[in-house]
């Protein structure tokens, strides 16, 4: 019996083991979860009637049984930030054959971008010591990314040397990434738009995106009289800073 059991679930190989994930395949009208699936063929192979119970307790002695709702980590609640360098949350935008790595200081909102021909943890890193030394001063509470793959590797392995804790947001909330969604939005509606760059253009775009830096940081309106204020409270504050922060190089 326990061998039919193991080997319908190996045969099955579409068939997890989370005990309430349903499974992908399909008998008349009615999806079947693991045990159900495992039980409906019992059932028609070997005229043998378990219950799913059962099943679940057979499986537990060769396998790991991990309930649906341990895959996802505890991450808290959204970070807020009621002072500067509390928050820093990092993104990519896709330009064709270029990527803008953006960061932004939700309290602040200055924020910095690096052009790069490569969406990988390489540039993530060249970003992260771009912006944390020319514009963040740093170091920060918390720097937020999502769990692209442009921010693991390289990225994870240097990224606690510019903040006391890294957080993924979690996939698909529209809050999670509000600040940063916003300010790329800023950067297609007045520097590059829609359109799709070539590798070439890199040098082009990178001189487009530190002119509209200047203008974001010092003459947008809803910048104008918060981010002066702030800046030189931060530089009060904070330790002095070395603007030539450069990556270690690759090996």
């Amino acid at each position: 019996m326990k061998g039919w059991v193991w080997e319908i679930r190996e045969r099955e190989s579409d068939c997890c083991l989370h005990s309430d994930c349903t499974c992908a395949r399909t008998t008349g009208t009615s999806k079947y979860k693991c045990g159900q699936k495992i039980q409906y063929f019992l059932k028609h192979e070997h005229r043998l009637k378990l219950s799913v119970t059962k099943i679940y307790e057979i499986l537990s002695e060769k396998y790991v049984i991990r309930p649906d709702w341990q895959k996802n980590k505890v991450r808290g609640p959204i970070p807020k930030a009621s002072m500067p360098r509390e928050v820093v949350q990092m993104d990519s935008i896709d330009f064709g054959a270029l990527y803008a790595f953006t960061g932004v200081d939700i309290f602040t909102r200055e924020a910095d971008i690096l052009i790069a021909p490569e969406l990988t943890a390489r540039f993530g890193r060249e970003f992260l010591y771009q912006s944390m030394g020319r514009r963040f001063n740093g170091h920060v509470q918390l720097i937020q990314t999502d769990g692209g793959p442009e921010f693991k590797a390289e990225f994870l392995e240097d990224v606690s040397f510019f903040c006391d804790r890294h957080r993924t947001a979690r996939p698909y909330r529209k809050n999670e990434q509000s600040y940063i969604e916003s300010f790329n939005r800023t950067v297609r509606k007045e520097c590059l738009g829609w359109q799709k760059y070539r590798r070439e253009q890199i040098g082009y775009c990178q001189g487009l995106v530190e002119e509209f830096l200047k203008r974001y940081h010092y003459h947008r309106p809803h910048l104008y009289l918060l981010v002066p204020v702030v800046r030189a409270q931060v530089q009060s504050e904070c330790k002095h800073i070395s603007l030539n922060m450069s990556p270690p190089l690759s090996k």
